[in-house]
């Protein structure tokens, strides 16, 4: 019985601390754009890789 002397203050600073971390992930942007990350994976920028030196290119 005594343990719920600490484990409830516990409990209620890291639900204060959870909710502190949600609010400021919010205002912080975190949560904008929840669709751009995935449809940027599947955007194909890949190009093909340029020669060091163009000399060598036109010699072939």
């Amino acid at each position: 019985m005594n343990i719920l002397y600490i484990l409830i203050p516990l409990g209620l600073v890291l639900l204060g601390v959870a909710i502190w971390a949600f609010m400021w992930a919010v205002r912080s942007g975190q949560f904008d754009d929840l669709e751009g990350p995935a449809h940027r994976i599947l955007m194909d920028d890949d190009e093909p890789p340029k020669p060091d030196n163009p000399l060598q290119d036109k010699d072939k």
